[in-house]
């Protein structure tokens, strides 16, 4: 069994580059090995998405910025074989934004997607974090960074068995 990475970001605003909080989980073999959460001061004080995560300025404003989040993160990855996200297109393209503003390189590893991951394996529609957890038995505060990290990791642990 392989050694993966799970993880999610939620955003502040409309903008890629605006990761507001990381989940992050390891996964080595059948186990979680790992589990991170960080809050993160995007770079601007613009929040459009609090009412989806409940996560504001005020909560953010003396947080870390992303390239010091990262450095905390990065331990996390060595060894992995791949990353897993929900809607892996959208978290890969916060992550490609906010190396690109930090001025870090974007990590080498391919990302799998749990959304393609589900419909293909278990033909579940709709293909929602909620209704995935759900069907599979899984818990799940949506749009709580670790937690939606941990369900993803649960999706493919799900899809092994």
């Amino acid at each position: 069994m392989s050694t993966f990475v799970a993880l999610d970001f939620e955003t502040a605003d409309r903008y890629r580059d605006s990761a507001c909080s990381i989940g992050v989980v390891r996964v080595e073999g059948d186990r979680i090995t790992a589990r991170a959460h960080h809050l993160i001061r995007p770079p601007r004080a613009l929040f459009e998405n609090t009412g989806v995560h409940g996560i504001s300025w005020a909560r953010v404003m003396r947080e870390p910025r992303f390239a010091d989040v990262w450095r905390k993160v990065t331990p996390l990855l060595e060894g992995a074989e791949f990353i897993a996200a929900h809607n892996a297109s959208f978290d890969r393209s916060v992550l490609k934004a906010c190396c690109e503003a930090a001025g870090i390189a974007l990590p080498p590893h391919r990302f799998e997607c749990t959304v393609k991951l589900a419909r293909a394996r278990w033909q579940i529609r709709p293909t929602t974090l909620p209704d995935v957890c759900s069907w599979l038995g899984l818990a799940l505060r949506h749009h709580d960074a670790l937690s939606d990290a941990e369900a993803c990791a649960g999706i493919v642990l799900a899809a092994r068995r």
